[in-house]
């Protein structure tokens, strides 16, 4: 049964200009040049340069707003605030080339072209001689070596791949043949299965001396007590001096882990950072700036708006008149809202910088991460009054340029512990007071997970031992035995 009812619901909504703000605002200075660039492509009212603001914005809210009212109403549509805030989301106009004109200057950058890691392969292989089902099976095993030099395929798959994909029917004997040939081509070591047999390839290649042959029999015989650091296991098992075992680590930790990165195995972009922000100190006080190409110099065309002044003078109101109006009003408006858009982005940049740059003014002063006090979003968005996705927006895009380096905004934040004088303290104050204990211990008794608890706790941080293994794993530092050197 149907029924009429009158029901009451308050909600809030994004307008389309305050979601371009959003995304104006994590855009960093590189990508935000290039929104610039394509707003005063697409709306010829926007032009940059200096010129003295026009006052042409309040006649057309007063009075030509009479020559723009077609008596319809604005419709608001739903909008999915997800669709636009996406951090992944990739505009169309960068995958389209629809959106390009054909008179458009070309201004990819030109990359120097060179050979791959398996071409270089490939060309070593013509200087062997193969017959021709060999010749397929050393180029298939060469298209088989990833970008570290290894073959990480069983041997039997690679013979039914042969067969299925190249027509080539073989066994696992051939194959075999054939990879000790591939093995033997450059960069020494490539072409291995795992790591025991990349090191021991590379060993072989070395000129034979007794640290080399003692590194050989460790490797091929004694890979496990070698990968996990037994030391006193090693000197036991082949009956050596503790001298003679640290010329042979010598031998293996100058080999290479990867041969295949030491020929590019194709084209790497570099990903210049632009400092959104600079920070010096002058006096002994820290000094903020905004980098000048996030304040573009940015104005209304004088040209459009005398057109519009134009029209209204004009005797002539037909409907192809007021269409034209229609049309220069939106251009106008949508300028307007643009540099206005921009000058709000300046100033939230601005004014969240600078709160975070007061809050961490010791570090800034000094350099000492350990002077880095606590901070997470909440902290600065209750400071400058803002809603803390705005402040993340800011943190999580935006370089700041100090005089100890380029850093990422968000590298400032961090949780907060208590030390034993009950004081809020960073974790990263206690991450790198631990990377420097680990740093200053005596390597051939590198200090454990407890041993690192009860010093930290000696120094006013109480933290257990789990919390340890944990910032240590954060700072990609290894267990105390695989620390442990001879």
């Amino acid at each position: 049964m149907l029924k009429q009812y009158l029901n009451f619901k308050l909600s809030q909504k994004l307008s389309p200009q305050q979601i371009q703000l959003m995304k104006l605002i994590q855009l960093p200075t590189q990508a935000f040049e290039q929104r610039i660039s394509q707003e005063m492509n697409e709306n010829p009212a926007l032009e940059g340069g200096k010129e003295e603001a026009d006052k042409f914005d309040e006649d057309i809210n007063d009075e030509y707003q009479e020559d723009f009212d077609d008596g319809t109403d604005v419709i608001e549509t739903e909008i999915n605030v997800d669709d636009y805030l996406s951090d992944d989301e990739t505009p169309s106009y960068k995958l389209s080339a629809n959106n390009y004109s054909a008179d458009d200057e070309e201004t990819n950058m030109p990359y120097a072209s060179g050979t791959s890691f398996n071409q270089h392969l490939l060309q070593q292989l013509n200087t062997y001689r193969f017959n021709d089902d060999e010749k397929e099976i050393a180029k298939f095993l060469v298209g088989s070596v990833d970008e570290s030099g290894y073959i990480r395929r069983e041997i039997a798959d690679i013979v039914d791949d042969l067969a299925f994909t190249q027509n080539v029917y073989t066994d696992e004997t051939q194959v075999e043949k054939v990879l000790k040939v591939v093995q033997e081509l450059d960069p020494a070591g490539v072409g291995a299965r795992d790591l025991k047999e990349c090191l021991s390839l590379q060993l072989e290649r070395k000129e034979q001396s007794p640290p080399v042959a003692l590194a050989t029999i460790i490797i091929n015989d004694a890979f496990d007590h070698f990968s996990k650091k037994h030391y006193k296991k090693l000197i036991a098992k082949f009956d050596i001096t503790e001298d003679q075992l640290r010329d042979a680590i010598h031998e293996i930790e100058h080999l290479n882990p990867k041969p295949g990165g030491t020929i590019s195995s194709g084209i790497r972009i570099t990903e210049h950072v632009v400092p959104d922000f600079a920070i010096k100190i002058v006096d002994g006080k820290l000094d903020l700036t905004l980098n000048g190409r996030n304040a573009p110099e940015l104005h209304v065309s004088r040209e459009y708006t005398n057109m519009l002044k134009g029209y209204k003078e004009s005797k002539d109101k037909s409907k192809s008149q007021k269409d034209a109006v229609m049309f220069i009003k939106q251009k106008l408006d949508a300028a307007k809202w643009f540099i206005d858009a921009i000058k709000q982005r300046q100033q939230t940049l601005f004014v969240t910088m600078n709160a975070i740059m007061h809050r961490q003014e010791q570090y800034f002063l000094t350099g000492d991460e350990r002077n880095l006090r606590p901070m997470i979003l909440k902290d600065i968005a209750d400071k400058i009054d803002m809603d803390i996705s705005t402040v993340s927006r800011v943190a999580n895009s935006k370089y700041v340029d100090t005089p100890y380096g380029t850093r990422l905004i968000k590298d400032f934040f961090s949780e907060s512990m208590k030390n034993d004088q009950g004081e809020d303290v960073s974790t990263k104050e206690i991450k790198k007071i631990l990377e420097i204990t680990i740093g200053e211990e005596d390597k051939r008794k590198p200090l454990t997970d407890d041993k690192l608890a009860k010093i930290l706790k000696e120094k006013g941080y109480p933290i257990a031992r789990r919390t340890v293994a944990k910032y240590r794993e954060q700072l990609d530092l290894p267990v105390a035995r695989l620390r442990k050197e001879i």
